[in-house]
């Protein structure tokens, strides 16, 4: 009930006409787009920081994004990684509460956030993007919660893998665009419980890994049990 008003309240905020909103997909559509600005940014370079004032909204065209958080004691706690056709920068108010940087080279769209209600009055597809893509961080945010909070590390390691696959391909065989640490600051864990979790999914059978980056899903029924 309040996720469905919260996601009603925020698309109305940004746009004034009722919108059609398809189900969630885990591949969106990134074709170059007709309106906001395109850049460039190469691996680990930041986007925006931690209290910057929230001026545009983004959406991934190629590569990946991590947004993250840097606590007092010096840990960082990454919230999400945006991949090809995902929106991210979406702010309350006006500054970001977290920081963004690029996982390896990639390519967004920056769309000037005063700009917002004027454009999606103009674009349908792109007020439709805006929404789609605030409904699935909502989405993701709520099982990011869950995972952190109730899960072991080998649950999380196959929600994770699980989650990456359904968002990047269409067979068992994946390329991890990010690094164990970058795993590690995800998923609440250490980067020596992060090894160690693959390397006993990879005992089990449940998994190969060709190299550190490249994983083979070789037992996805038993990664839906971790994950159940």
């Amino acid at each position: 009930m309040h996720t469905a008003l919260l996601t009603q309240a925020t698309s109305s905020a940004l746009f004034p006409l009722a919108l059609n909103v398809p189900p969630l997909r885990p591949h969106a559509d990134h074709a170059a787009p007709t309106v906001g600005s395109v850049r460039s940014f190469a691996k680990d370079e930041e986007i925006f920081a931690e209290g910057d004032r929230a001026a545009f909204v983004y959406k991934v065209l190629s590569g990946v994004v991590r947004t993250s958080k840097l606590l007092s004691d010096g840990r960082r706690q990454i919230d999400a990684f945006h991949l090809a056709g995902d929106i991210f920068g979406i702010e309350a108010g006006d500054e970001h509460r977290f920081c963004a940087e690029s996982v390896g080279d990639c390519v967004i769209v920056a769309y000037r956030r005063c700009h917002l209600a004027s454009l999606a009055g103009k674009d349908a597809q792109l007020a439709q993007d805006m929404t789609v893509g605030m409904m699935r961080s909502l989405v993701r945010a709520q099982n990011h919660l869950l995972l952190l909070g109730r899960k072991s590390a080998l649950e999380k390691i196959a929600t994770f893998l699980l989650d990456i696959a359904e968002r990047t391909t269409d067979d068992d065989a994946l390329d991890l665009p990010m690094s164990r640490t970058d795993i590690a600051d995800h998923l609440g864990l250490t980067i020596e419980t992060v090894s160690r979790s693959f390397t006993q999914l990879e005992r089990q059978g449940i998994i190969e890994l060709p190299s550190a980056r490249h994983v083979v899903l070789t037992n996805r029924a038993a990664l839906e049990r971790l994950n159940a």
